[in-house]
């Protein structure tokens, strides 16, 4: 507690090494509250930065915490094939309105294996027509991998854009079985 009585709040973070490269994972005591691809020494640090000035706190590398522990194995779990669900708490503070609503959406309505359109989820959420705005929630998606904004693509069949990449994309794709492994 502060010397207000009002309980801090606390951002740990770490960085693990993935298929796709080093992944940021910060948490809360809510849960997990943000994912960041490319996690080299720059990419985190602006993150970080991020992270500081939206929470209002300064974040804590804590690789051993227990607020991050659980993630990291889901995490690690995903990537070797042994997981296909995340089932951790999410902290949803980074993001509100339409977006949260659209990404809640797809967490817990696209499963593993499986893609939708952007158009089809504005559908699902009662906008049709808002597939831009769609696009546009995904990439603010905080928390990508855990909430796979990478299952979401083109309603002609293109793969659609990515704040990790297409290259990015399309290996979680592959990963999860819709798209062939990438010959690269």
């Amino acid at each position: 507690m502060d010397s207000h009585g009002q309980y801090e709040q606390r951002v740990v973070w770490t960085v693990i090494g993935t298929g796709i490269g080093p992944l940021l994972l910060a948490a809360t005591r809510d849960g997990l509250v943000n994912v960041v691809f490319h996690a080299t020494d720059a990419a985190r640090d602006r993150a970080l930065e991020r992270l500081a000035a939206r929470l209002g706190t300064e974040p804590v590398e804590a690789p051993g915490s227990p607020l991050l522990t659980e993630a990291i194995g889901q995490v690690e779990a995903y990537f070797a094939g042994r997981r296909r669900d995340f089932d951790l708490p999410l902290d949803w503070s980074l993001i509100s309105g339409f977006n949260r609503q659209v990404l809640r959406e797809l967490a817990s309505g696209v499963p593993y294996g499986s893609v939708v359109g952007y158009g089809d989820l504005a559908g699902r959420v009662g906008q049709p027509g808002a597939a831009q705005a769609v696009g546009m929630a995904m990439g603010a998606n905080p928390l990508p991998v855990v909430v796979p904004c990478h299952r979401v693509v083109e309603s002609g069949g293109g793969i659609g854009g990515f704040g990790g990449g297409v290259d990015t994309k399309r290996q979680l794709l592959a990963l999860e079985g819709v798209l062939p492994e990438p010959l690269f």
